[in-house]
């Protein structure tokens, strides 16, 4: 698993010009639980990272792992 400032990078990098609620509502979550991800100050459950990578069409491991 990589860093979580890493993380929280491609996260926002992936989210480019989408809002947080927009992206939150189609993957399930709060806009909270999305802003922490997008900082660093949590980690996904494994079924959250599942979903944000299908919303990016991308894939876990290109995300939350060395790709």
């Amino acid at each position: 698993m990589l860093e979580a400032n890493v993380v929280a990078k491609r996260l926002v990098k992936l989210r480019a010009n989408s809002s947080r609620d927009c992206v939150a509502r189609a993957v399930g979550i709060s806009y909270s639980a999305l802003s922490m991800y997008e900082t660093g100050a949590r980690v996904p459950r494994d079924d959250i990272k599942v979903a944000l990578a299908k919303y990016y069409n991308t894939t876990v491991q290109e995300i939350f792992f060395d790709a």
